[in-house]
């Protein structure tokens, strides 16, 4: 597992924060979600694989809209108002205390 912030919004790897999915989702719309993306994910390996630029644009489409609808990308799921530091370096982010107490 990697490392999660304490609000919950983000895991860590390799330094960077990565925002985590939506945690009100319903989980049968979360699986549904999740199936869609993994579906996706294989589309673009077979498009690589193919040499298919199109289906390769359709693919990361998927992907783009099934990240969004789990909340990944697109606008924030909180609501209090804080700045989104979704692929930001952790050490550059309020979080860099968070992330120095990890390696004690």
């Amino acid at each position: 597992m990697y490392p999660i912030t304490p609000d919950g919004r983000y895991f860590l790897v390799n330094k960077r924060l990565w925002r985590c999915s939506n945690p009100s989702l319903p989980d049968e719309e979360r699986q549904k979600l999740v199936k869609e993306l993994m579906r996706a994910r294989r589309d673009v390996k077979q498009a690589k694989s193919d040499l298919d630029d199109n289906a390769l644009k359709s693919a990361r489409e998927a992907i783009n809209i099934a990240k969004i609808a789990l909340g990944e990308r697109g606008p924030v799921w909180w609501t209090d108002g804080s700045p989104d530091y979704n692929r930001h370096k952790v050490t550059n982010t309020p979080y860099a205390d968070w992330f120095t107490s990890l390696k004690s």
